[in-house]
């Protein structure tokens, strides 16, 4: 069984920073793709960054292209998301989301409010 735990949420100003930690645990079976996702109020959950391990490519949302980058430490069983340049419309849940051959684990979220 695999544990997905974001950190690094929190309230930041406009135009600030922010880095979020995804630590994981737990059996470390054969991993496709780590992702960030986002969900905020009223709106359908969406892919923010993920990195595809095979190949270590990135993909970024064009919301967050150039503000966003997304990166893993291998030995630390860590994915972390660095978001500069917030904006209001970045407010929402982060998830950290890990794709296996067979299954697919998501964090428990941790909340972003740009304000």
């Amino acid at each position: 069984h695999v544990q997905l735990v974001e950190s690094g949420g929190g309230l930041v100003q406009p135009g600030g920073s922010l880095r979020l930690s995804c630590a994981a645990s737990g059996n470390t079976g054969t991993i496709n793709v780590m992702a960030w996702f986002r969900q905020a109020p009223g709106k359908e959950r969406e892919g923010v960054a993920a990195v595809y391990t095979a190949y270590d490519s990135t993909y970024y949302a064009d919301s967050v292209k150039g503000r966003f980058t997304i990166s893993r430490d291998n030995a630390k069983n860590t994915l972390y998301l660095e978001m500069n340049r917030l904006k209001p419309e970045d407010t929402a849940v982060y998830y950290c989301v890990r794709f296996d051959s067979d299954y697919v684990y998501w964090g428990q979220g941790t909340q972003v409010t740009v304000s």
